[in-house]
C-alpha cells in the first residue's frame, strides 16, 4: 500500500499513546493493540496502510517508538503513553547519570520545582547528552539537564528501561538536577538563577 513513513509514525503515535478511543481502538491494560484491528480501524477512520506499511515504521523507527509482540500480532508505543498504560516493566539500577533535553524557557521551573510527567505518565530520560539534546531540539534552543540518577536510586526512586532505551521515573527532584552546560544557557537565564540561589 505504500503510505506515508512520517504520517504513518504521526498517526501510530496519536493513537498507541493518547487516543485509541478516536479511532475506536482497544489498548490491554500493558498498552498493547491487535495489529489487525489497528489496520482495519485505521483504514476505516481514513488512515491507508497495510501490516507491511507498519513493520517498516516500527524497523525504521530511530526512536523505536513502537514494539511489535513476539508472536507478531500486536503492537504497542513503547512509552510516551498519556493514556494510563502498565507497561510491565521491571525497576533497574540506572546508571550514575542520565540526562533530559529541554527548552531554555522551561529551565526555571524545572530548576524550582524538578521534572513531572505533564501530560505523559512518567518522565523520560537519556542515556546520554546527545539524545538528550535532540529530544530537546523539539522544544526550541536545547538546554540539557544532568540528573543523578544513581543517587536518587539509592534513596528509593524507581527507574524503569523501555524497549526503546528510553529511561523512565515518576519525577526528578530539583536537588538530583544540574545543567549540564552553563554555557547553553542565554545570559538573562543565567542571570536569573544566579539571583535566585543567591537569596
Amino acid at each position: 500500500m505504500s503510505a506515508d513513513p512520517l504520517q504513518l509514525s504521526k498517526f501510530l503515535s496519536f493513537v498507541l499513546r493518547h487516543k485509541p478511543d478516536a479511532i475506536g481502538l482497544t489498548l490491554d491494560p500493558q498498552g498493547w493493540a491487535s495489529i489487525d484491528e489497528l489496520i482495519e480501524r485505521g483504514n476505516a477512520a481514513g488512515t491507508q496502510f497495510d501490516q507491511d506499511d507498519l513493520r517498516q515504521v516500527v524497523e525504521t523507527s530511530d526512536k523505536k517508538r513502537f514494539s511489535i509482540s513476539a508472536d507478531g500480532l500486536r503492537i504497542r508505543a513503547a512509552q510516551g503513553h498519556s493514556v494510563t498504560v502498565e507497561l510491565g516493566l521491571s525497576p533497574q539500577e540506572p546508571p550514575p547519570v542520565l540526562y533530559h533535553g529541554t527548552a531554555t524557557r522551561f529551565v526555571e521551573s524545572i530548576l524550582s520545582a524538578g521534572l513531572r510527567p505533564q501530560a505523559r505518565q512518567q518522565v523520560h530520560l537519556s542515556a546520554d547528552e546527545a539524545t538528550a539534546h535532540r529530544v530537546g531540539q523539539r522544544h526550541g534552543k536545547p538546554v540539557i539537564f544532568k540528573i543523578e540518577a544513581l543517587r536518587m536510586h539509592a534513596k528509593g526512586f524507581k527507574f524503569y528501561l523501555a524497549d526503546n532505551g528510553v529511561w523512565l521515573t515518576d519525577q526528578v527532584p530539583p536537588e538530583f538536577l544540574s545543567i549540564a552546560d552553563e554555557d547553553q544557557l542565554s545570559n538573562s537565564t543565567k542571570s536569573s538563577t544566579a539571583l535566585r540561589s543567591h537569596s
